[in-house]
C-alpha cells in the first residue's frame, strides 16, 4: 500500500519491512510490520495487531495508527505523540478488528475480539503532532462558527 490514496485492506499475518510507507487515506489492518513501518505516512488509518519493527512513524505527518501492545522503544517520536484513545477510537477499532476477523479468519483477531472490553485497553494511538494541531484548530472553527479553512491554514503555519 505505498502511496495508497483510499481503499481497504487487511491482511492475516505480518507484514515486512516499510509497511504502509506513504500511505494517504487507506485503512489498513496488518498482525505485525517489519522495521520503518507507517514511514512518511501521511493520511489514512492503520491497525497493527502485533510487534512492530524498529523506527515506526519516522517522518509520519498524517493520518493515525494504532498499536497492540506498542513497545515505546520501537516507536520514532520526533513528529509523533503517543494518544490516550477516545471513544471514537475505540469505536473504529472495533469495527477494523471484526471487519478483519470476519475476511481473514484471524485467529489473533478472534482472541481480541473474545475479550474486547480488555484488549481495547492495550491499544496505543499513534498521532502526527502537526495533524492533530490542525485537527483541532478545524474542530474549534467549526465549533465557534469561524471560517475553518482559515483556521487550519493558522493552525498549520503554526
Amino acid at each position: 500500500l505505498g502511496g495508497a490514496t483510499a481503499g481497504r485492506a487487511v491482511f492475516r499475518g505480518r507484514g515486512g519491512e516499510r509497511c504502509w510507507v506513504r500511505n494517504s487515506g487507506a485503512l489498513a489492518v496488518v498482525e505485525g510490520v517489519g522495521d520503518h513501518g507507517c514511514e512518511y505516512m501521511t493520511g489514512g488509518t492503520v491497525v497493527v495487531l502485533g510487534p512492530t519493527g524498529r523506527n515506526f512513524a519516522a517522518g509520519m505527518s498524517g493520518g493515525v495508527a494504532y498499536l497492540l501492545d506498542m513497545n515505546i522503544g520501537r516507536v520514532n517520536q520526533e513528529m509523533v505523540d503517543l494518544d490516550p484513545l477516545d471513544d471514537d477510537d475505540r469505536a473504529a477499532l472495533a469495527d477494523a478488528v471484526a471487519r478483519h476477523h470476519a475476511e481473514t479468519g484471524s485467529t489473533v483477531a478472534y482472541a481480541l475480539l473474545a475479550d474486547w472490553d480488555t484488549a481495547v485497553d492495550r491499544f496505543s494511538k499513534v498521532m502526527p503532532k502537526d495533524f492533530k494541531r490542525v485537527l483541532n484548530a478545524q474542530a474549534e472553527a467549526e465549533r465557534d462558527g469561524r471560517d475553518v479553512n482559515e483556521a487550519i491554514m493558522e493552525a498549520a503555519h503554526g
